[in-house]
């Protein structure tokens, strides 16, 4: 190996903590339901992330970053790994949720109660954690694309650890079928890029132009391989049915933190563009604008606890694709103030949103495994036996519908900042596209309110809907330190938002060079931040001091909820998870298609009547899978060359070897 750059010391610890994530799920496979051999494994990843954590934080303050050089002995020369401020953004979130995930599958997922499977699941965990870090600090491109496929294999068998169910089994056979679409894309583009720079190396940035003759192909297939990992609409089709199925801490990572590998590739690829046409930001910015939109919308329609969170990551991914279209177009036209904001803030929210998101994931997991369902309309009253969870998950919902005084409002703060910038200093349609950012942010973040104001309401606060799912109890220590961990990280970055401003300007210089001068604490009013932040979080502890001292002091009687005149009231009268969210839905349905069952009441003595109401995957039900049954259909003759005969197919393979070889003959 082979060391440069100042300071190494980041890639030693880097390189350390992918050794211990690739062993930690050892211990168990060696000794199967152990639980001594799960702490273990545990223990390794947690110090992996511990390790990894100080490499990240050195790359984060430390502009010039570090490379290493390792000889592969394949035909693609050597592997080039490192780390500078940019990487450093995506590993920081990274280390903290693996090992918070780490330690709260020890208590979700003890192996004395999942012998047959959770061997499986702690190996792939952290192979899954290792084929991560590895792709973030990949340098060469055939190394990036090797630690992206075993991040694909890892995340699909962590995710079908529950294989004996059918649901599992076609959550996970769409997310491999989807990965490797994207796959296939990533090897275009980098295939073009290798022309254009004679490399197997990511280009450095500012050092191709746009007007290349490959450079609108490289961006598209860019849009697409890294859209369909990141979860972009139209290109997400795998991502509610993967977040919903996986276990609970599993879910926190693929939401998290493989999603980001995709916003990561993006703007890798797109750093290397020294002059970005206006129509790629564009594109970029109305990709985020439709993924914000509609992924909220498809979130307020879900009755399934998971399948909401995982829409709301297609939301958050449109926010932060909505950063980066505004830095393009920034660039297009010569303003680096709003380069510099859109980056800022993506960046930013990629920190905030892993965060968050694996905070509400894990807090699910813990309703989850309280009350033995997904479905929002059959819990309810759970916040009385689960009163950190329930506390934990709020903090979650603030964080995610971008209010004070969590992480989430300071990283919208700077794209709405951007747009507000865009419409003051720029005309046309460079300045309509970042303008419309605005509004649409704003109907996002109304929309997540009453999204999560619908969850919180019906999970947790009335009483039970059934009484089967009626019992469970408060999450165990080592399932509520995480969530914990996760909660303060939240509060910290929202109060005190100032620690991040040597870091985010090391991340602009490392994605744009001629970004070095433009301070981002100039542009962003961190200060006033941290004051407002600060008043909120004190008078949020104030009031819960007084009214809990009121309640200590005077009696408080018990009964239940008033039944609004009715005599007798019951749990079926409360709000249900359609009938809160109806008004919503009815405002998308266009693109929702709602099905609504119906039986009314009819007669004089009339039976039961029946309302359901349920919202297809619209893109993958009514456009992905009608065009594949008619592509399969139409291609029905071409099927009757598979024989099933291997000399048939030594045949086949023959013909194509002499084609290819005359076709390429001087």
């Amino acid at each position: 190996m082979i060391f440069s750059g100042e300071p190494a010391t980041c890639i030693y610890l880097l390189l350390l903590a992918v050794a211990c994530q690739a062993f930690s799920g050892l211990p168990l496979l060696f000794i199967p339901g152990s639980d001594r051999a799960q702490r273990l494994s545990a223990a390794l990843l947690v110090s992996a992330s511990l390790l990894g954590l100080s490499g990240a934080l050195i790359a984060l303050f430390n502009p010039s970053g570090a490379t290493v050089t390792i000889s592969s002995g394949l035909p693609f020369g050597t592997f080039e790994a490192g780390v500078d401020p940019l990487s450093g953004f995506f590993l920081l979130p990274m280390f903290i949720v693996t090992g918070c995930a780490a330690l709260y599958g020890v208590s979700y997922w003890p192996a004395a109660d999942h012998a047959g499977n959770c061997g499986k699941l702690t190996f792939f965990l952290g192979l899954l954690a290792a084929s991560l870090t590895t792709l973030l600090i990949a340098k060469s491109t055939v190394l990036f694309l090797l630690a992206w496929e075993v991040m694909a294999f890892a995340a699909y068998f962590a995710l079908t650890t529950e294989d004996e169910k059918p649901q599992v089994r076609e959550a996970g056979t769409l997310y491999l079928i989807t990965a490797h679409l994207g796959a296939l894309s990533l090897f275009a583009m980098f295939s073009l890029l290798k022309g254009e720079t004679g490399e197997w190396l990511f280009p450095a940035a500012g050092t191709l132009s746009s007007h290349a003759g490959a450079a609108a192909a490289i961006f598209l297939t860019a849009i697409i391989g890294f859209g369909f990992k990141a979860g972009s609409m139209p290109l997400h089709i795998w991502l509610p049915s993967a977040h919903a199925n996986a276990p609970s801490h599993i879910s926190a990572i693929l939401s998290g933190i493989v999603l980001k590998t995709g916003i990561y590739g993006m703007m890798r690829v797109f750093s290397a563009f020294s002059d970005p046409p206006l129509w790629w930001g564009a594109t970029v910015l109305v990709l985020g604008l439709v993924s914000g939109v509609l992924g909220v919308a498809f979130a307020i329609a879900q009755h399934d606890m998971k399948r909401l969170l995982a829409y709301h990551s297609i939301e958050n991914i449109g926010i932060i694709m909505m950063g980066i279209g505004i830095a393009l177009i920034g660039e297009s036209q010569g303003n680096p103030a709003l380069t510099a904001l859109g980056v800022a803030g993506a960046l930013l929210h990629v920190v905030n949103h892993a965060l968050f998101k694996a905070l509400l994931f894990l807090s699910a997991g813990s309703v989850i495994h309280a009350t033995g369902t997904r479905e929002i309309d059959l819990m309810g009253g759970v916040a009385r036996r689960l009163p950190y969870t329930a506390l934990f998950f709020l903090a979650g919902a603030v964080a995610i519908c971008g209010l004070p005084p969590l992480n989430g409002f300071v990283s919208e703060l700077m794209i709405y900042l951007g747009s507000f910038t865009a419409i003051s200093s720029t005309g046309g349609l460079s300045g309509m596209f970042p303008a419309l950012t605005a509004p649409v942010l704003a109907l996002v973040g109304g929309l997540a309110v009453a999204c999560f104001v619908k969850v919180f309401g019906i999970v947790f606060l009335g009483a039970p809907r059934s009484q089967a799912h009626a019992g469970g109890h408060e999450a165990p220590g080592g399932m509520l330190a995480p969530m914990g961990v996760l909660a303060l990280c939240c509060a910290a970055i929202g109060v005190a938002p100032g620690v991040l401003i040597s870091p985010l300007n090391n991340a602009l210089s490392a994605y744009r060079t001629s970004l070095s001068g433009e301070w981002i604490e100039n542009l962003v009013p961190f200060s006033w931040i941290s004051l407002l932040a600060a008043g909120l979080l004190l008078a949020a502890l104030l009031v819960s001091y007084l009214l809990g001292r009121r309640a200590a002091r005077l009696p408080v009687p018990s009964g239940p909820t008033w039944g609004c005149g009715y005599l007798r009231p019951s749990s079926s009268m409360q709000y249900t998870a359609s009938s809160f969210g109806a008004t919503l839905v009815s405002w998308f349905k266009i693109v929702l298609r709602p099905e609504v069952h119906r039986e009314e009441a009819a007669g004089l003595f009339p039976g039961r009547a029946r309302l359901e109401s349920h919202v297809p995957e619209t893109v993958l039900e009514r456009i992905y899978l009608p065009f594949l049954e008619y592509l399969f259909e139409k291609t029905l003759p071409v099927r009757r060359l598979q024989h099933g005969k291997l000399n048939i197919y030594i045949f086949y393979t023959f013909i194509t070897l002499v084609v290819l070889l005359a076709a390429t003959s001087q």
